[in-house]
């Protein structure tokens, strides 16, 4: 019933000639994909209990933690339901970009969802081994990396695009830009993976930066805009934006239900897939460094897992945090789960809007 009801407000749109305005489907795509989250959520955390698909809490974990389990996961279905029924209403379906996101999203996902199946389903405690998953994704990251690199029609599309400064961008070449597009896609994914530990905590700053990369692709796309902020101007990206709205309201959706106490965990099936979706769109754009200041919390918690890990093993034991990934050590420190959660928010908010002036502090 909701799929024939946005399919005949697509339809409606299209009668009245406006649906070539970007800002327009992108608004309502966040509408379409918020309202498909709140109809499908509760169906799909009931169909997960039934199923018996809840979390395993780690017994070396903050002993808190312990009362999560059983809490129904793999809820990332939900954003990936959400985000896909959206873009193929509101997207323009003969735009190349729109359709290697998807493919992306819709991949890392699937990567996710077998490693959470085994894990929860097959209970099996390893899930899919570590080097497996890590070269699926590579897999997947390189092809898009070689698309991306040979499909490129302009110079600008190949260069490293230096924020703060009018003038500074290094050519990449289709090598470097190959291996800089993998780094960023499989970086960016696992990064918000790992920090999807707490209640709400991933989700809400994907959300954010999903909004502003919006922001940049409808630059990108626009050859007055691009030209007027000094930014590389890619023909077709401008359609990111409606696909990007896609993942805000289904985001939004989905915190509906994650926020604490959470009713379900987005698993890895989410965590990877958005990671990698929000990699992929920043690449495209040309903003993988400030993909990087907006997404400073997922740095600090990436950075924190590699430097305890290292440490640990160079040092004989020692440990630099209580706790890694960061938000653990925090959260043993006398933080409530909810402190460390919105404080990471507000991070990601001065983070988000850091990376939002550089389009025009050059």
């Amino acid at each position: 019933m909701l799929l024939t009801l946005a399919q005949w407000l697509a339809q409606d749109v299209r009668g009245f000639g406006v649906i070539n305005y970007i800002t327009l489907r992108t608004v309502l795509a966040t509408m379409t994909a918020l309202v498909i989250s709140f109809i499908a959520g509760p169906r799909v955390i009931r169909w997960l209990a039934a199923k018996k698909i809840g979390q395993a809490v780690r017994q070396y974990g903050p002993q808190t933690h312990l009362a999560k389990s059983g809490t129904p996961t793999m809820g990332g279905v939900l954003i990936l339901i959400s985000i896909g029924v959206t873009t193929l209403l509101w997207g323009d379906l003969g735009n190349r970009y729109v359709w290697v996101v998807l493919v992306v999203t819709l991949g890392y996902g699937a990567i996710g969802w077998y490693d959470d199946w085994k894990k929860v389903v097959d209970r099996d405690p390893a899930g899919l081994p570590g080097r497996w998953k890590y070269f699926w994704q590579s897999v997947l990251g390189l092809m898009v990396a070689v698309y991306l690199a040979f499909s490129s029609t302009a110079p600008a599309q190949m260069q490293l695009i230096v924020p703060f400064f009018k003038t500074v961008s290094y050519p990449l070449g289709a090598v470097g830009f190959i291996v800089l597009t993998y780094l960023v896609i499989v970086g960016t994914s696992n990064a918000v993976n790992l920090t999807d530990g707490l209640d709400g905590l991933a989700i809400m700053p994907a959300v954010m930066i999903a909004a502003a990369l919006a922001v940049f692709a409808y630059v990108a796309g626009s050859s007055v805009f691009s030209r007027y902020l000094l930014l590389p101007y890619i023909p077709g990206a401008g359609e990111l934006a409606v696909f990007l709205g896609a993942m805000v309201g289904a985001g939004l959706g989905f915190l509906w239900f994650n926020v604490y106490p959470a009713e379900v965990f987005m698993g890895d099936v989410g965590a990877l897939a958005l990671g990698a979706a929000l990699g992929t769109v920043a690449v495209i754009v040309r903003q993988e460094i400030v993909l990087a200041i907006m997404g400073g919390v997922f740095v600090a918690e990436t950075l924190s897992v590699a430097a305890q890990v290292l440490y640990f093993r160079h040092s004989g034991g020692k440990r630099i945090f209580r706790m890694a990934p960061l938000h653990h050590h925090y959260e043993l420190g006398g933080w409530k789960e909810t402190q460390v959660v919105v404080r990471f928010w507000i991070i990601t908010i001065m983070l988000v809007l850091a990376g939002l002036s550089t389009l025009k502090i050059r």
